[in-house]
């Protein structure tokens, strides 16, 4: 038998169970001392599964794909954060490599963004000329992907001159074949929607996931909430929507007022969210503009907005991991934790500093 870390403190498994404390052995958890086994070391302080960034994007940069040395440095920075785990919500890379490194986040992979040409940022994603397209590129997506696939849904169309808005990128006949299609292949769908016209079509279609949803309107966050279609609001992002609405001036004055809007009502939105009983998920939208490792200063924004600290911690730590699939904290399961010296529940700026991050069951 191995030397164990032994990990004490407050053990918090989920929103109803607390241990006093754990092991890890072999690079698994324990929650009982193994037979035989000698403590190598022991740390104490508050122990969570490890943060998980639904919307984060490795492997892309402003401009597009960045080469391996940046993207190893941006898993690195999410480790650093305690993010152990990425839902990569979209990259023009083939990040797969991520998966192969022990000592970087488990990668769950949505392939590569879905859009149009002149539809969504240049070198980003898959551009399809026809939208007829969409339902057979989405089966592609979702047989290379790791049970996801990312569709852009709605973008600025600037076709209209000063008219120029929001507009939902694919018909809904399409969209819903598209959905259809992923889920004939195993894999789930997430839309990126700014736009309040885009929410009906994809409700309808039976979409499994909404990034930001700055759109959606009372009765959209009611029925989300009756489904169970979880939100990632990313305020972060949506703080860039005044710097948004500034770039387009008084080229695009519909456009700029509606970003200026969304940017204004921003934390009302989230609260609506969690009032209705929405499930929300916590992404960063690392990658393009954001930095990576940025996943604390989103829950902190989110907390700001007037989420309970309570509920921002859980969505981003063991409510994330069951919602995904991928375990926490629990016997025989991969050690995957990160602790802190006090409880981020009370102050969620502890987040910032975790005093140990464990991969694999490898103290980092």
């Amino acid at each position: 038998m191995s030397d164990v870390l032994h990990l004490q403190g407050t053990v918090v498994v989920d929103d109803r169970t607390e241990l006093p404390e754990c092991w890890v052995t072999d690079g698994r958890l324990s929650l009982t001392l193994p037979a035989g086994a000698e403590t190598a070391r022991t740390l104490t302080g508050w122990v969570l599964p490890g943060l998980v960034d639904v919307h984060c994007h490795i492997g892309l940069g402003p401009d597009g794909e960045v080469d391996y040395e940046e993207a190893l440095l941006q898993a690195k920075a999410d480790l650093d954060a305690g993010t152990l785990l990425v839902r990569d919500a979209g990259s023009p890379m083939d990040n797969r490599w991520v998966q192969e490194r022990t000592d970087l986040p488990v990668l769950i992979r949505a392939g590569h963004h879905l859009a149009r040409p002149k539809r969504y940022l240049r070198h980003y994603g898959l551009e399809l000329d026809d939208v007829a397209q969409l339902p057979e590129a989405v089966a592609e997506q979702a047989r290379f992907g790791d049970g996801w696939v990312k569709i852009v849904a709605d973008w600025i169309d600037r076709s209209d001159g000063a008219d120029s808005d929001l507009r939902p990128l694919w018909p809904a006949d399409v969209l819903a074949d598209a959905v259809a299609a992923a889920h004939e292949n195993g894999a789930r769908v997430t839309a990126h929607t700014f736009a309040h016209e885009t929410i009906d079509p994809l409700l309808d279609a039976g979409v499994d996931g909404i990034e930001h949803g700055t759109g959606m309107d009372a009765d959209h966050i009611a029925e989300a909430a009756r489904r169970g279609i979880p939100v990632t609001p990313t305020l972060l992002q949506v703080g860039y929507f005044a710097s948004f609405a500034t770039q387009a001036g008084a080229r695009y004055p519909r456009y700029a007022a509606r970003m200026s809007r969304m940017h204004a009502r921003r934390y009302e939105q989230v609260r609506a969210f969690h009032d209705a009983g929405v499930p929300l998920l916590m992404g960063s939208d690392a990658g393009g503009t954001i930095a990576h490792g940025s996943l604390p200063a989103e829950l902190a924004e989110v907390v700001r907005a007037g989420v309970p600290a309570r509920d921002v911690v859980a969505a981003a730590s063991w409510r994330a991991r069951a919602f995904l699939g991928a375990p926490g904290i629990a016997d025989g399961a991969s050690a995957d934790v990160v602790m802190y010296d006090a409880d981020p529940r009370d102050d969620v700026a502890v987040l910032t500093q975790p005093s140990a991050v464990v991969l694999r069951g490898r103290l980092v």
